[in-house]
């Protein structure tokens, strides 16, 4: 077993038996998860749709503590889209409570396991205590080396885009420059993700074969990876097939694999 994990999982379990699988010099180095499955995995059981976000909240630790045993250097969670306004006025509301209270909750535990904390998407529309908060969890953690969570927070990809393409011409013409000097570097490094590493993995759960305008720019080449099982039931179990997955395919980005037979 990884040693990491020694104490943590039980010997001769499905978890200890899939930790064996795991080549540790072939990890994603970022990988992002669409949480996908909430409401349905409540309302399968008759209950109200937040309690599906609450066990969902149990799953982001999971995630979150296997990324940082394991070494993967980013983990990047899909929280709330631009277009989740839309959902019915108590879900949201719920889902800001939750939001406050899991970074009041978490981040002495995030910050003791060496794990830095950002969120990515406009904010500036959130209430302002949980603006408070998320800077709070950024200073705290912001020299922090071990795996980098980022909350993708009123996030849409097609405006981090438009964003950073305005950004990049400001600059240009700051400098003198045309629009036909535009580069994908100079688009690049006003994305919010900027720093990290691509992705290289995309986890969607609940079975939707969509990437709901998330990180547009950054998934150009990664491995998508789709289970069935709702964001809630995805565990430490779940996290590692999917890896193991990623680990038996052959990245090309673009060019010719390998000849074989």
């Amino acid at each position: 077993m990884i040693k990491s994990f020694v104490g943590v999982v039980e010997p001769d379990s499905e978890e200890s038996k899939l930790l064996s699988q795991i080549d540790l010099s072939r990890l994603p180095r970022h990988v992002a998860v669409i949480m996908d499955g909430n409401g349905r995995w409540a309302k399968i059981r008759g209950l109200p749709r937040i309690r599906g976000h609450r066990e969902g909240a149990e799953s982001v630790r999971v995630l979150l503590d296997t990324s940082a045993r394991l070494g993967i250097k980013a983990l990047t969670l899909y929280a709330f889209s631009t277009e989740n306004w839309k959902r019915p006025k108590e879900e949201v509301s719920g889902l800001m409570e939750m939001l406050k209270f899991y970074l009041e909750k978490e981040l002495d535990n995030v910050h003791k396991n060496n794990i830095r904390f950002q969120s990515i998407g406009k904010i500036s529309r959130l209430d302002k205590d949980i603006q408070e908060r998320i800077v709070n969890a950024e200073q705290k953690t912001r020299y922090n080396t071990g795996t980098i969570l980022s909350v993708a927070l009123n996030y849409g990809g097609r405006a981090e885009i438009v964003e950073a393409a305005r950004k990049a011409m400001r600059r240009l013409i700051e400098e003198g420059k045309t629009p036909e000097d535009l580069s994908e570097d100079d688009i690049e490094r006003n994305l919010y993700t900027y720093g990290l590493p691509e992705v290289d993995l995309l986890i969607r759960t609940s079975g939707e074969f969509r990437v709901s305008n998330f990180l547009l720019w950054q998934i150009a080449y990664s491995e998508i990876y789709v289970t069935p099982v709702l964001f809630p039931d995805f565990r430490r179990v779940e996290f590692l097939k999917a890896i193991i997955d990623y680990q038996k395919r052959e990245r090309r980005f673009g060019g010719i694999g390998k000849i074989t037979g």
